[in-house]
């Protein structure tokens, strides 16, 4: 019985520290949405640096493609998003899930017990996403010469 209250209480905790990282967020999306903007375009090119792994093996790491993600999910193009890492897309499903629904539960004094409990089982769904992500994009790269990361580059303008 101590024990599940225990684990009940840093649950609780998790969540409480979850949601107030959650509202710092915007805040510091938004500020490097300003530097990158106020930037001359020279000082950005310093800072893409291209990816070592895929320049040493040739093959994809598990994260190429998430910066591509992130910047068309900025834009609207959640489809696309999902294309080059679908890594972004779950994670920003799940961090609007979270925020929504524990900001309803505080605003209403927990009457409205709605908030998404942190299980692991998301953090396996994650890293499934990704070691699948990766098989895709290498297998269809080494086995048929298929580059989606280029072939959606040069699609983007299409969709």
């Amino acid at each position: 019985m101590k024990s599940d209250q225990l684990q009940e209480e840093e649950r609780k905790r998790i969540e409480s520290n979850f949601y107030i990282l959650g509202l710092c967020l915007p805040g510091i999306g938004a500020g490097l949405y300003l530097l990158i903007r106020l930037l001359p375009a020279g000082v950005l090119s310093v800072f893409s640096v291209p990816c070592l792994f895929h320049a040493v093996t040739g093959l994809y790491c598990p994260g190429c493609g998430g910066t591509r993600a992130v910047q068309v999910l900025f834009e609207g193009k959640f489809l696309l998003s999902f294309f080059y890492h679908p890594i972004v897309p779950y994670c920003a499903v799940l961090y609007l899930w979270f925020m929504i629904s524990h900001t309803a539960e505080r605003l209403s004094g927990k009457l409205l017990p709605v908030g998404m409990r942190y299980r692991n089982l998301y953090l396996y769904l994650a890293l499934g996403i990704v070691v699948i992500n990766i098989a895709v994009k290498d297998i269809a790269l080494t086995a048929f010469h298929l580059d989606f990361l280029k072939l959606l580059d040069n699609a983007q303008h299409l969709i």
